[in-house]
Order: structure tokens, then sequence, then C-alpha cells
């Protein structure tokens, strides 16, 4: 069960590794395995990087994160970007290795000085955090800003909450909702959800409750559990929206269905207050609903 913090933004995590293009993973895995498993011993690097996907997934050979480790250093070290973003995203995120931050930070910043959005992304959290290096909030923003700038939507996002909360940068609503719009824009969830909660606070900007419903719907739509929450309490007390029990409810009950607990104990609160004509309605509509667009956060 989770509370999500009501009065903040929300930063997203760098994804997981990149992998082969479509088109290989049409071919026969026994046959692909063969075919870079030659490659990778002449050391082609290329073929040591996708080897390593192949033990990576499982794909064609027993899954072995280790072996995956062990071929992505051997196309790293010959400088292929891509297996060193995948090395150093093993390092920072302890996938059969040691969680070891300063191996991470020295593999993704090569590969995020040659313009690697995954690594560029995921420096910028090393940085946030201070995981093996001293905490630095305007390299954080440093790299968010050109993973952004090359159309990362969830490093837009978090560079959106760094300018409003002003760390490593200026604090400036106006740019943390110019970066917001962008991720909405993109269908980020997370990013329509911090536009509302921007309107909704009125952090900056004019309280406008009927903004936020705009875009707290949109991301509750999609199934972001944190904007179903934030809609519900908007039609539980008639702020921007018309007061509805039922659709108060039903939303509530949808975050609670995603482990939120304060819209567990909102949900029946509010349910302690309901007809059972409006209860049975209320249920109906959480049970029949189904995320429309986009389930990317």
């Amino acid at each position: 069960m989770k509370t999500t913090n009501r009065t903040l933004s929300t930063l997203v995590w760098a994804g997981a590794l990149l992998f082969w293009p479509v088109v290989a993973r049409c071919e026969d895995p026994d046959t692909l395995r063969e075919r870079y498993l030659q490659a990778a011993t002449r050391g082609n690097a290329e073929a040591q990087n996708n080897l390593g996907l192949m033990y990576y997934e499982g794909q064609g050979v027993p899954r072995d994160v280790r072996e995956a480790a062990q071929w992505f250093r051997k196309a790293a070290e010959q400088g292929n970007l891509i297996a060193r973003q995948n090395l150093g995203l093993m390092y920072e995120q302890g996938q059969a290795l040691a969680s070891e931050p300063r191996l991470a930070e020295q593999w993704l910043r090569d590969a995020a000085e040659h313009g690697m959005v995954k690594s560029q992304h995921a420096l910028a959290l090393i940085y946030k955090k201070g995981q093996g290096v001293p905490q630095d909030f305007a390299e954080a923003a440093k790299w968010y800003r050109k993973a952004a700038e090359q159309g990362d939507i969830d490093a837009q996002n978090n560079l959106g909450v760094l300018y409003e909360s002003g760390q490593g940068v200026s604090r400036s609503v106006e740019e943390a909702m110019r970066w917001y719009q962008r991720a909405a824009e993109a269908g980020s969830a997370v990013g329509k959800n911090n536009l509302g909660v921007l309107h909704k606070n009125g952090n900056g900007v004019r309280q406008d409750y009927l903004e936020a419903e705009k875009w707290f719907r949109q991301a509750a739509e999609q199934g972001f559990v944190a904007a179903q929450f934030h809609l519900g309490m908007l039609f539980r007390y008639g702020h921007g929206v018309g007061q509805d029990s039922v659709e108060a409810h039903k939303w509530l009950n949808l975050a609670a269905a995603q482990g939120d607990e304060q819209a567990t104990r909102e949900r029946d609160s509010l349910a302690r207050i309901m007809s059972p004509q409006e209860l049975t309605r209320a249920q109906e509509l959480a049970h029949t609903w189904r995320p429309k667009g986009s389930s990317e956060f």
C-alpha cells in the first residue's frame, strides 16, 4: 500500500536497457545466437552487445544477467555506446553486478556525452540522488535538459520538477509549466498530473480548478493513480466540477485498487454517507472502467 505526496509534482525514473532492432528479433533465436557468437568471438563489438542482450532477455539462451554483463563489457571496452549505456545502467540498478554508482557514472557519462538519451537521463538521476558522486542538482539539471531537448518526456517532466522546486536552477513556475506541457503533449500522464497539481494548488500560477480538472482527468483516464485520487477529491468537494459522490467514489476506488492508502481512506469515508443506490452505481462504474490512450506514464 502506498500514499502519494499530494502537494508535490512527481518525478519519474530512468528506463530499462536498450534492445536490438525489431528486425533482429524476427530471426530464429538459435540461428541468431550462433551468428552473434561467431562475430562476438572475433571481436565484433555490435555482436558482443547483441549477444549480451540475448542473455539479458533470455532469448535463445537461458537468461543470465552476469553473462550479459560480460558481453556488454567486452563491447563497451571497444567503444560501443549502446553497450556502455547498458553496462552503466546495470551498475546503477545493481543488476547481476554489485551496485557501483562510481562505475555507473563512468560508463553512463561517456555514453551521455555522445548523445545517448537514456544515459543522459540516468546520469541526471545519479547526480540528483548523489549516488557515488556528490549530490549536484545543477549537474542533474544539465543532463535532464540535454535529454529533454532530445524529446525524452521523462526528462522533460523531471526538469520541470527542478524548476518548480528551484533545485539546481533558478525557480521558475513558468519554466516548470513549459516542460510539463511538453511532456503532457507527448502523452505523459505524469506531466499532465503535474500540470493539474500546479493549477489546483495555485503554486506560482492563478488557482484554476477547471484547468486542474482537465489535466487530472486526462492523466486519470490513462490510469495514473495520483491523478485518479486528485480527480476523485475534486468531485467529492465540487472544486471546478459539480459535487458528485458517485464520480468521486469511482475515481477514489480506482486509485485505491492500485494500492493508494489515502484514496482508500477517502473512499471508505465517502461510502458511509452515500445511499445504497449511489454506492452500487459507483462500484459498477469502477468495475467497467478501462484506461484510455497510452498507459505510459
